[in-house]
């Protein structure tokens, strides 16, 4: 959030987040625009003085976001499955790195830690997270904001069959807009800073304990 002072100086207001989880790709993408768009993000939670919460490579765009925050002195979590560390994590590791057993307790760990998710340009891991934790908003299990980074329009189809879904009545409009979705980092961020969840009721509130309790049994439920 922001307010301008007289003689039009930009003052950035404390971030509502804490720490945002962003899911992104261990691959940088053909076109140069995303691994800017990476930057870029990272860049705004510096400002905005928000750590990040990630899947804990240093390849791809992971990597790139993860160190623009950490060079800009702000807290990085990096969760990975013990299996991935040798595929993902090339070097010397950013900032706090976090093993974890499975790619569920991976997911389960990234939403705990974090107030509000962001999804950059990503393959079928960053889509599978992203749809994850919109299922646990439409399911109640959390009010987190979830946005999406919509570089270059990488996502427009993806959005297009969501508003297909909705036409065909599988998706509710209410459920639609759990998705916050916008082409760039400085947008993204100040939409879900002022985002307000319209999507209470739509099932029973549970708590993140009750989730693991579940073993998952409600977003099984959900998807069928």
């Amino acid at each position: 959030m922001e307010s301008n002072k007289p003689g039009g100086v930009t003052v950035v207001k404390p971030s509502r987040f804490k720490r945002i989880c962003v899911f992104c790709g261990s691959s940088p993408g053909k076109n140069p625009i995303y691994r800017l768009a990476a930057v870029q993000l990272g860049n705004q939670l510096v400002e905005r003085n928000i750590d990040l919460v990630y899947g804990g490579g240093s390849i791809g765009l992971m990597g790139l976001i993860s160190q623009a925050v950490y060079d800009g002195g702000r807290h990085v979590i990096g969760v990975i499955p013990k299996s991935l560390m040798t595929k993902e994590i090339t070097g010397e590791t950013i900032g706090e790195v976090k093993p974890v057993s499975d790619m569920h307790q991976r997911k389960a760990e990234m939403a705990r830690q974090a107030d509000a998710f962001i999804a950059l340009p990503g393959g079928y891991g960053t889509l599978e997270e992203l749809l994850e934790v919109i299922t646990w908003a439409q399911l109640g299990i959390h009010e987190k904001p979830v946005g999406l980074l919509n570089v270059d329009g990488y996502y427009d189809s993806l959005l297009s069959f969501i508003d297909k879904a909705v036409d065909e009545g599988f998706i509710t409009p209410i459920a639609r807009r759990i998705i916050v979705s916008t082409p760039t980092a400085h947008e993204l961020i100040s939409k879900l800073e002022e985002y307000v969840p319209d999507h209470k009721g739509m099932a029973a509130k549970l708590s993140w304990e009750m989730e693991q309790q579940l073993g998952f049994t409600a977003k099984s439920e959900i998807a069928r």
